[in-house]
């Protein structure tokens, strides 16, 4: 297993300096990462830095509150998605989903895909499960598939924690196959990633200064 291959390498911390980005952009290509996941003013960087390799971009949306709305979310959505990017990782409006409002949170995950779909560009939607019970994980999950979602995806990295297998298991179970799971946050080590590749994720989110150590442990053939 190459574990490389399921990592989206989040390059995402805000204070970053341009070549940093860069640096951190050419790490992930050197690992062969599926993806680099960056912000949506790195795209183009990104987006040339990785024509001609075998790593693929992301961006994040609304990130990482999920508290723009549905219009910020739609237009930021038609402007990232023909940018040359495989994916958006857009956060849900995880406020409304405490508080019930199931239909917002569906609306606003219908108008990313309204935009991304069209163009190839897959959609997932992160729930920050450190902030919800098992049954708004749940409801967060079939929300998510209803409103035409690829993946759910536990966190953003930036609230109270990060993945957990309970947390993953969970999502899985709910999915059911409907969608992929994206593990995110706190995936420090080889045995933490293969541990949720083996439950069935088929993503991993770890940042770039964690990225070389959980790909370095993994054993050599």
């Amino acid at each position: 297993m190459k574990i490389a291959r399921y990592i989206d390498h989040a390059v995402l911390s805000p204070g970053m300096t341009p070549q940093q980005i860069r640096d951190a952009i050419q790490l992930g290509i050197d690992y062969e990462v599926r993806t680099v996941c960056v912000h949506p003013r790195d795209i183009e960087t990104a987006v040339e830095m990785c024509r001609g390799t075998q790593t693929d971009v992301s961006c994040v949306l609304d990130f990482p509150h999920g508290a723009g709305g549905l219009e910020v979310k739609r237009a930021m959505a038609a402007i990232v998605a023909p940018k040359g990017i495989l994916e958006i990782d857009m956060v849900m409006n995880y406020g409304a989903a405490l508080g019930g409002d199931w239909d917002t949170v569906k609306k606003e995950i219908v108008a990313v895909v309204n935009e991304a779909h069209p163009k190839g560009v897959g959609v997932k939607v992160i729930l920050e499960t450190s902030e919800l019970d098992e049954e708004t994980i749940k409801k967060a999950c079939e929300v998510s598939v209803e409103a035409g979602a690829d993946f759910v995806k536990t966190s953003t990295g930036f609230a109270s924690g990060g993945a957990t297998v309970e947390a993953a298991k969970l999502m899985l179970d709910t999915v059911a196959g409907r969608a992929k799971v994206k593990p995110s946050g706190g995936i420090r080590t080889y045995e933490d990633a293969k541990r949720y590749v083996d439950m069935g994720a088929s993503r991993l989110g770890i940042g770039f200064k964690g990225t070389p150590k959980v790909c370095d442990g993994e054993p050599k053939e």
